[in-house]
Formats: structure tokens, sequence, C-alpha cells
């Protein structure tokens, strides 16, 4: 669970510059930055609803181990 300031901060780099939010939630080498990454290059405005979703929706604790348990 991360704090409120701290979400304040993902949410607000988010807005100026999505990949950077995204990086800072999940990480620089995971599938969310490259899809963030990938949107902004597009298109400004779907990257920043899809930072803003995996920020505020998607919770990176839930599903960490997921490709461990199919093995």
């Amino acid at each position: 669970m991360t704090s409120g300031c701290l979400l304040l901060c993902e949410i607000i780099l988010s807005v100026l510059l999505p990949p950077l939010g995204v990086c800072l939630r999940y990480g620089c080498c995971t599938v969310e930055f490259f899809i963030c990454l990938v949107l902004t290059i597009l298109g400004y405005l779907p990257g920043i609803i899809y930072a803003l979703y995996a920020i505020v929706c998607v919770n990176p604790d839930s599903g960490g181990d997921r490709y461990e348990a199919l093995a």
C-alpha cells in the first residue's frame, strides 16, 4: 500500500510525462512501462489515460508471482 503523498506525486508525473509515473510505480523494464511508452509515442492522451489507469486501478502487489505459479 502506497502513501497518499507518493500516489499524488505519481499521478502528477503521469499527467506531465506518463511513462515516468508508470516507471516509478512498476519499474523501467516492465510490460506496463513499455505499453505506456508506446501509447505516449502514438498519442499523448492515450498515454495519460493508461498511466492513470495503471497507477490508480491496478495493484502491483496482487499479481506479482503469477508467472512462477505456471511453472
